[in-house]
């Protein structure tokens, strides 16, 4: 019985002292995980990042870029378009912010809008500058 309590009492000690051990000098909290991204952090080299941004997007209302004019547009081949109707997709591109172009990209897909095979080499140099 005696083997059994001082057992115990070494136990509670060597607890006690990882305890006082483990906590920050500083007294901040522990951090578990800080690496992990979100859609405002996102910036295309992780697909799943990718892929789960625009499921949060989905989610949400549309963003429209005062581009309401271009919903005329859903459910059409991205190789279909005419030079005309790709202007006006340019005219949209060229009037926003750079860092908005991937949200606007996100805002057409969701809106079943292909962007013009004449607009998408501009719309990635954007992007990835």
């Amino acid at each position: 019985m005696l083997y059994l309590v001082i057992a115990l009492v070494v136990l509670g000690a060597i607890a006690a002292m990882l305890g006082l051990l483990s906590h920050n000098k500083d007294g901040s909290p522990d951090v578990i995980n800080n690496n992990t991204a979100t859609c405002a952090t996102c910036n295309g080299s992780d697909p799943r990042c990718e892929q789960e941004c625009m499921m949060e997007a989905a989610t949400k209302p549309i963003e429209y870029f005062d581009d309401e004019e271009l919903d005329k547009f859903a459910e059409r081949r991205s190789d279909s378009y005419t030079d005309d109707e790709a202007e006006m997709f340019r005219e949209v591109l060229y009037t926003m912010k750079p860092e908005e172009v991937k949200d606007w990209c996100r805002s057409l897909t969701l809106r079943r809008v292909s962007l013009p095979d004449q607009v998408k080499d501009e719309v990635m140099v954007i992007i990835d500058s």
